[in-house]
């Protein structure tokens, strides 16, 4: 027995439910065998339209046929057993994460090789058997493994949409099309799967060829930006050397002047020291003598008295006592105030030179001019956050929360003096150059306030430093009925309500500069079109007392 057994297809004797050698066989009344637990398990859940089917044929059955163990099928399992012969498929048929598993597996699933676009169900090699052998199946359609089954299934009839409404755009159901859809467009979804086809192969040609556009702009995109990376890590390389030789030669020079400072310190201490030396010694000798006659004075010894003190009184000499000549020491006050002169010489220098050097970093640019953007959320993404400089503050202005808020004040400000500082306007610039493109929003308190753009050499004294009343500005000013744009002293009106909050878009390299008043949509202001020939920055100027400006931290 055991011996034939050997040579018998495990598959033959195996569930076609859990895959594995039958346990318990049952045979049900079409002639298929299964496990007792997996076929009641199965047809446990009929019980509700109490129609049972057997899952290999379809056959089906009322009432629930009542299953009795085959004994003959059971003693030929055990002694397949004894053989060591198994029917459990290779791990890789089994459904991983991304497989589709097959619906009628139960424990342990196989992958899907199928799935049933009437039966809606998926199928391993196995248990799709029948729908290639039993006549039953043969109008089936048979698709590759999809997860996505319901999605094929009208949700309001449960029948699977095989109608397209051409009226509606959608697929439908039978029932559907006799309800809802009476009257409308349709056709079988082959038919418009048909149809569309054909514009497919168009769509696709011309996809291709959008695609070797862009590959080709691509190409020559990545070319320039090689070619920029290479400049710019050549430019950096030297910019490095520049630099460090410049703090070398300024090392050199603090090392010399603190070596020339300590020199003179010790020429200067050291004969001094000396003379200290002396004097102390001088004082230690007076002090003993000092000791002496008050050790005298207290001797009750009379004879000792008169027979000491004229040897002691010799030592005292002459009653005057001439002080010792004592040269004023130098001080190196006047050293520090040289290198204060030297410093803002030099920064000066740095400020003007500065100015031209970033100039030249910020023209290379390979990109076109981009549209500008339209929603607030594209304005975000150019959003820079703004530093003012308290160097060009001025002295009415008072800054705070990190340099990022400032407020007009009638107390004067204790700024130091710099070369930057505005004295004749209550305004104030951005510590930073403005890059390329940027975005920037400032809320202000109450009208009278003017939002400017200016270069870093616009003047910073007299009325024509004002932004705007300059060819070195740009500025939007809010009044209590609307808005002036000003600029090289010509004034227009903007004739929209006054906002608390306006945003600013510069395109420096497009020459666009653009105001907008920032509530639930963007509302612009003014754009002006120009050429920008330095860096910029922002500014703020004030007309009114009591008024204050914040730029917001935008995220």
């Amino acid at each position: 027995m055991a011996q034939r057994g050997t040579q018998l297809d495990p598959s033959r004797i195996s569930c076609s439910i859990c895959l594995d050698l039958l346990k318990d066989p049952v045979t049900v009344p079409c002639g298929h065998s299964y496990c007792m637990s997996c076929i009641q398990s199965c047809w446990d859940g009929d019980d509700q339209r109490r129609i049972y089917s057997c899952p290999q044929c379809r056959q089906t059955f009322i009432p629930r046929p009542v299953l009795v163990k085959n004994t003959m099928l059971a003693e030929l399992v055990e002694e397949l057993k004894k053989t060591g012969l198994q029917a459990a498929p290779p791990d890789g048929c089994y459904a991983g994460p991304g497989d589709v598993a097959c619906d009628v597996c139960t424990g342990r699933k196989l992958k899907a090789l199928k799935s049933c676009l009437m039966c809606l169900v998926s199928y391993c090699q196995q248990h799709l058997q029948p729908h290639y052998e039993s006549p039953a199946f043969e109008n089936h359609k048979l698709v590759d493994p999809s997860k996505n089954l319901k999605d094929k299934l009208c949700s309001r009839h449960g029948e699977v949409m095989k109608i397209f409404c051409r009226t509606d755009q959608q697929c439908i159901c039978y029932l559907c099309s006799m309800e809802e859809h009476k009257g409308h467009k349709t056709v079988s979804v082959a038919v418009e799967r048909t149809e569309r086809q054909k514009g497919l192969g168009e769509s696709r040609k011309t996809i291709q060829q959008r695609i070797q556009v862009r590959e080709k702009d691509l190409k020559v995109l990545q070319q320039e930006v090689e070619a920029i990376n290479c400049s710019a890590d050549g430019a950096v390389e030297n910019s490095e050397k520049i630099f460090s030789e410049l703090l070398c030669l300024l090392e050199k020079r603090r090392s010399d002047v603190k070596q020339q400072i300590r020199s003179q310190q010790e020429a200067e201490v050291s004969p001094a020291k000396e003379l200290e030396e002396k004097l102390k010694q001088k004082i230690a000798e007076l002090r003993r003598k000092d000791a002496e006659l008050e050790q005298l004075s207290h001797t009750e010894d009379h004879t000792h008295f008169l027979h000491s003190y004229p040897s002691l009184s010799r030592l005292i000499g002459s009653t005057h006592f001439p002080s010792t000549d004592i040269r004023p020491l130098r001080r190196f006050q006047d050293v520090t105030a040289a290198l204060t002169e030297f410093r803002n010489k030099l920064q000066g220098v740095l400020s003007e030179e500065w100015t031209k050097i970033l100039l030249k970093v910020t023209e290379p640019d390979v990109l076109q001019s981009q549209p500008e953007p339209k929603t607030r959320a594209e304005f975000l993404r150019y959003s820079h956050q703004i530093t003012l400089d308290k160097n060009t503050a001025n002295n009415h202005l008072a800054l705070s929360k990190r340099n990022r808020k400032v407020k007009i004040t009638s107390k004067e400000q204790s700024y130091p003096d710099h070369p930057d500082r505005f004295t004749d306007c209550c305004q104030v610039l951005s510590r930073e150059s403005l890059p390329g493109r940027c975005y920037w929003e400032v809320e202000w308190s109450r009208w009278g306030v003017s939002i400017a753009v200016a270069y870093q050499d616009v003047s910073r004294k007299g009325s024509e430093s004002e932004f705007g009343l300059n060819d070195k500005s740009w500025t939007l000013k809010s009044s209590f009925n609307g808005y002036q744009f000003r600029h090289n002293s010509e004034e227009t009106p903007v004739l929209n309500p006054v906002s608390s909050r306006v945003g600013v878009y510069l395109d420096h390299r497009a020459g666009v500069l653009s105001f907008y008043s920032v509530s639930e949509t963007m509302t612009l202001l003014r754009r002006i079109l120009t050429t920008f020939t330095q860096p910029l920055h922002a500014g703020i100027h004030f007309h009114l007392s009591g008024s204050s400006a914040e730029f917001s931290e935008l995220k």
